[in-house]
């Protein structure tokens, strides 16, 4: 029987690091890939992919928001900051800072700015989106989910009291509670605390574990959608972070 394989990818500076996960727990194999499709095209051929990156883009953004962004921010509690506001698809395709908060003024009600952080993925964004509408078969096996909102899953449904970076840098204390919420997840010892691939962080490594978690309860059908049911854009792209 071939193995039956999904995949949890978070962004990181090299390009997406990506945990491969089999059924059995000892099946984990983390790479760094370039390209968000040559997740794909690896010989693991993930049967389902959660990936921490938004997907559906609206042409206006309303008082509430995109949508997921609204729905999950609530559960987190001081770790909300870390669910950045989702502009326009317009704004999200802008080629610079300045060109990008003009054009979310002019598509949101009432007007906002995109924020830095945003705008720093916004590259990533756009390569899933732009993966997902020229192959629309994969829209069934990509879904949306937030690191956060997966270790908020994995945690029982409370919010982290520790955060993962203090200024910008890795915290030991929230690090070693992601690793202890893996680990009673199922996730071995090895690959929790192995070392982050090169062009990745630490915190990436544990990111993508915990997006791999998310993909193992969608693909289990014990997994809810935020908000539910999924909202779509004019693409027809769900609107939904998972967990």
């Amino acid at each position: 029987m071939t193995p039956q394989w999904v995949a949890g990818v978070d962004g990181c500076r090299a390009g997406w690091v990506v945990a491969f996960v089999g059924l059995n727990d000892e099946d984990i194999r983390v790479r760094v890939m370039k390209h968000f499709t040559d997740i794909f095209a690896a010989l693991e051929a993930p049967c389902l992919v959660a990936v921490d990156i938004p997907i559906g883009l609206p042409a206006r953004i309303g008082p509430q928001g995109r949508g997921p962004e609204r729905a999950v921010r609530p559960l987190l509690g001081d770790r909300q900051s870390s669910v950045f506001a989702v502009p326009s698809r317009g704004a999200v395709y802008a080629q610079d800072y300045r060109e990008a908060c003009r054009v979310a003024q002019e598509t949101s009600d009432p007007p906002k700015k995109v924020s830095k952080q945003l705008f720093m993925i916004a590259p990533k964004i756009r390569e899933v989106d732009k993966t997902l509408r020229k192959a629309p078969s994969l829209i069934d096996r990509v879904f949306e989910v937030h690191p956060e909102v997966a270790f908020w899953r994995l945690n029982g449904g409370r919010a982290l009291g520790e955060p993962k970076k203090v200024k910008g840098q890795p915290f030991g204390p929230g690090l070693a509670l992601r690793r202890t919420l893996l680990a009673n997840d199922g996730f071995s010892k090895a690959a929790t605390e192995e070392a982050a691939p090169s062009g990745a962080s630490v915190d990436d490594l544990l990111d993508a574990l915990a997006c791999a978690a998310i993909a193992r309860r969608i693909l289990a059908r014990v997994a809810m959608p935020f908000p539910d049911p999924p909202l779509r854009d004019d693409f027809g792209l769900p609107m939904a972070i998972w967990a």
